[in-house]
């Protein structure tokens, strides 16, 4: 159920190109799936008329909170970072369809870049927490340690591989050739991240018979299917990512 409530700031923890909000919202909050996203109404800003679409990185029901990752790229997502505590946003929310949930007996593997990590915190906890004593991996890759934010989030929920361009954390080199991938038994694949990264890690998935879902990051504008700026080709035609996605199976795109 699509709602559109306003939240306020109760925190903000900062870093050079991002920001970690966490926004609390009198309403009770609905049923919000692992990879769905929100869309943000951006004040103040002389060209931020549309709403930015954000992931959902964290959901506290009994708080009524939720926890947004945002990498700053232009003036509407520095504003959004700059949001101080007490300050309000208004988000239309939970949008998109989710990451599918794994059978009881499936070896999964959550891949992320950057700030693409941010939807895997909150799928991986509702996978724990439908199965308590279920364990997940998460492999986590940037261009350097920098890159890599709330490590110590994900390491209480699941086990971190990491891998940075420069070997200045975890492997050197990229998340498709870190060494799990020949010790460790997968038959699923989560992933979220750059489109390169995706793709690549696609081509894994497809070489190992793996199956495979991915959330994309196609430009939107309105989080509903009606602008169609965010479309994505895939085997059943042009979709709207807001809408059909932002998560899909890789054998639906024409990669």
């Amino acid at each position: 159920m699509k709602k559109v409530s306003d939240f306020e700031v109760i925190e903000r923890r900062s870093w050079t190109h991002a920001a970690l909000l966490r926004l609390q919202c009198v309403d009770t909050l609905p049923e919000i799936s692992g990879g769905q996203f929100v869309q943000v109404r951006v004040d103040g800003g002389r060209h931020t008329y549309l709403r930015r679409p954000i992931s959902i990185h964290d959901v506290d029901c009994q708080n009524n909170t939720i926890d947004l990752l945002i990498q700053e790229k232009h003036e509407g997502t520095k504003i959004l970072c700059e949001s101080p505590v007490g300050s309000k946003l208004n988000l239309v929310y939970p949008l998109g369809n989710g990451f599918s949930m794994p059978e009881n007996d499936d070896e999964i593997l959550l891949v992320g870049g950057g700030i693409g990590i941010a939807p895997l915190l909150y799928f991986a906890k509702t996978i724990v927490n439908a199965v308590p004593g279920r364990h997940v991996s998460f492999l986590l890759g940037g261009r350097s340690a920098d890159d890599l934010l709330l490590l110590e989030r994900y390491r209480e929920v699941g086990e971190v591989f990491v891998t940075t361009n420069d070997g200045s954390l975890g492997e050197c080199g990229f998340v498709t050739q870190h060494s799990l991938w020949d010790v460790k038994k997968i038959n699923k694949i989560y992933a979220c991240g750059p489109m390169p990264m995706m793709k690549a890690v696609a081509k894994v998935a497809r070489e190992k018979d793996i199956w495979c879902e991915v959330s994309l990051e196609n430009q939107m504008a309105c989080g509903i299917g009606a602008c169609l700026c965010c479309v994505e080709n895939t085997t059943e035609g042009n979709v709207c990512v807001c809408k059909e996605g932002p998560v899909f199976n890789i054998n639906r795109l024409k990669w």
